[in-house]
């Protein structure tokens, strides 16, 4: 019985795309349960599957990590200065948003990986993406009828990506834009818009909207608002090589590419992409209902951090104890909530006014300064939740910086840019082997 579960195990994990890796590290912990309930003895029953478990992980995390170094999939991932330098480009390191690329990317065209509308949604409300067997090649047939359920701007709305499903295709420096698309306020889109509106006219075109979208894919050391010499962007845009059409760029600019976007346009699609997202968060925990917990609410707001499993329980259970009777999270909280998230920056400076020598701030001292840099009030019980979920020994105050700094990691779900560099899928793989094994 041992040899033949640890041979389901072994197999099973080498034909797994790394979607499922992360699937199964979750999952493993079930096995060994129901294994060891089985076997009666514990220990020896978790040696023999987290043997075979480790084994089949490590062979096909290494047959994933070579197949995807080897293709240009993402072309992005080859070493411009090797390319500038006359040299064959070499493979690089896949950083944090190009491993999660990859991982919830389902589709395929012309040896390039796509997302769909649907893997984008997952991709920011999902730890793992849905059980699937490898990426679905698209003929030119299939492009073709994809692209074709794409709707005019006119017809957007915060249900866009929910009603193209899987009639779509998204680019990697896409999936970058709308990242940024979905953590930034309007101030910085305003700034970026008019950086790249060449001719200054508050009017952008396709080229000049493709030098704005890849400037999101730059490094983070360089991708900073500051002006460029106009020279250099129109000597960007007369370069451009022809660049496949895409769902993001027909909505923008039509079939032919030949419409142009205002700001009006731009800021639309912002909002409704932000007010999208979260509605799909809500209604994860909400099931139907008006309100959300105030447990649910901790947990929607710690899953992205970078918390270790059991100080996010401990979070939980302070909302739990110090809130015995629930009054619930409304919609229009958690939107407002969200919102602030997003001017995290500009609250940043504001308490830096308010606190002095890095002290603790109240309750009334936290509304301030989020009506200082939003312009809203949050609501009363919403800030109460939010200080039990940080206050950790209770004396009504919080560290605004230790605030800060989490909230940071919830804002940019567990992938800002200081911590891009340094994780890899092995290293992410090996961290929740351990948490896992912990409590056996």
């Amino acid at each position: 019985m041992r040899m033949r579960l640890r041979g389901f195990v072994f197999f099973n994990m080498a034909a797994l795309r790394p979607s499922q890796l992360f699937q199964t590290c979750k999952a493993h912990k079930t096995l060994l349960r129901n294994f060891s309930r089985f076997r009666g003895k514990r220990s020896a029953s978790l040696s023999i599957v987290a043997t075979g478990f480790t084994t089949a992980a490590f062979v096909s995390f290494y047959q994933w990590q070579k197949k995807y170094k080897t293709r240009g999939v993402i072309p992005i991932l080859l070493a411009k200065e090797d390319e500038e330098a006359g040299q064959k480009p070499t493979p690089r390191s896949l950083t944090y948003r190009e491993m999660r690329f990859l991982q919830f990317a389902s589709v395929q065209y012309n040896g390039q990986i796509y997302m769909t509308p649907q893997d984008f949604l997952e991709s920011v409300t999902e730890e793992v993406p849905r059980p699937r067997i490898g990426t679905t090649n698209l003929t030119d047939k299939d492009m073709e009828q994809c692209l074709k359920h794409t709707p005019s701007r006119r017809k957007g709305d915060n249900k866009l990506f929910r009603k193209l499903h899987d009639k779509g295709v998204i680019s990697y420096t896409e999936y970058l834009f709308l990242l940024c698309v979905l953590t930034k306020p309007k101030s910085g889109f305003r700034i970026a818009f008019n950086m790249f509106d060449t001719d200054g006219n508050q009017i952008v075109d396709k080229k000049e909207f493709l030098v704005l979208e890849s400037f999101f894919a730059l490094p983070p050391q360089e991708r900073k608002f500051v002006p460029r010499p106009r020279a250099k962007l129109q000597a960007i845009l007369d370069n451009l090589e022809p660049i496949p059409d895409t769902t993001l760029l027909i909505h923008f600019f039509g079939p032919k590419g030949n419409d142009t976007m205002q700001y009006d346009d731009f800021s639309r699609f912002m909002e409704n992409l932000q007010a999208e997202v979260i509605e799909l968060e809500f209604m994860e925990f909400s099931k139907g209902l008006k309100t959300i917990s105030e447990e649910d609410f901790a947990r929607i707001l710690l899953r992205y951090t970078m918390l270790d499993k059991s100080d996010v329980e401990a979070s939980v259970e302070r909302v739990r104890s110090r809130i015995p009777t629930e009054k619930g999270i409304t919609f229009e909280d958690f939107q407002q909530f969200c919102h602030f998230l997003n001017n995290l920056d500009d609250f940043t400076i504001a308490m830096k006014m308010y606190t002095y020598a890095d002290k603790s701030v109240s309750e009334e001292d936290f509304q301030r300064a989020v009506m200082v840099c939003t312009g809203q009030t949050l609501s009363t019980h919403l800030v109460k939740t939010v200080f039990q979920i940080f206050d950790s020994d209770g004396d009504g105050h919080l560290s605004h910086k230790e605030f800060i700094s989490i909230m940071k990691d919830r804002l940019h779900r567990g992938s800002r840019s200081h911590l891009m560099h340094t994780q890899d899928t092995w290293s992410t793989y090996k961290t929740c082997i351990k948490n896992e094994m912990k409590s056996y």
